[in-house]
């Protein structure tokens, strides 16, 4: 986790996004209330345009009135089998609502939980009172768990994110060994031929002037 523009976090992040927005920066903003819950994923080639709220880059949205509420209001994001779905509870009824659901959402494993905030024209207190993550146990064929290995960025079907190369993974101690033995043994080989063919040629040079 980096700190930068996207609501405190790096832009062009790898990963799934989340963001609650409490102030809308597009002048035309008619037909949202804000605050606004939207999500973005992004395999690290796209900007998220502020000036615009996200929109270019949303997969959905909803709004979330938390403003000066004497309740705690939860979010809540779930990811099963490629779809996700968020929810909220921000009228203290104990009842979830649903904002954003996407089907198709392809996420890698091995990514990391992070919150984060920036202070902008509006001052806002929020208070994060906990984070609570659960491990959903699911069932999947041989082919569905081959296709969910296999997922090296963020993407999400029927959508075109501009391409990225997969980041390749770390060497392990051996392999770096290796590359570095091997490495000095050439060198110390081409240094040995490069003397041998040097010295044959000063042979051969001075028997030219002999």
């Amino acid at each position: 986790m980096q700190p930068g523009p996207v609501f405190g976090n790096m832009d062009k992040f790898v990963g799934l996004g989340v963001f609650v927005d409490t102030y809308p920066n597009e002048e035309k903003q008619q037909e949202r209330v804000f605050p606004y819950i939207s999500a973005m994923v992004n395999n690290g080639s796209l900007s998220y345009d502020h000036e615009r709220d996200g929109r270019p880059t949303e997969l959905g949205g909803c709004t979330a009135i938390v403003r000066n509420l004497h309740y705690d209001t939860f979010l809540v994001i779930r990811y099963v089998k490629r779809h996700l779905t968020i929810m909220m509870d921000i009228d203290g009824k104990h009842e979830w609502r649903d904002c954003i659901e996407v089907p198709g959402v392809r996420l890698p494993r091995g990514y990391y939980f992070g919150t984060s905030s920036i202070t902008g024209d509006l001052s806002d207190n929020h208070d994060v009172i906990s984070l609570k993550l659960f491990e959903l146990t699911v069932e999947r064929t041989p082919e569905e768990e081959k296709l969910h290995r296999d997922v090296f960025l963020p993407s999400v079907d029927n959508m075109k994110l501009p391409e990225m190369t997969a980041p390749l993974p770390p060497l392990s101690g051996l392999a770096l060994f290796l590359i570095v033995f091997f490495s000095l043994v050439f060198s110390v080989f081409a240094i040995v031929i490069g003397i041998i063919l040097y010295n044959k040629w000063q042979e051969q040079s001075r028997k030219r002037f002999y």
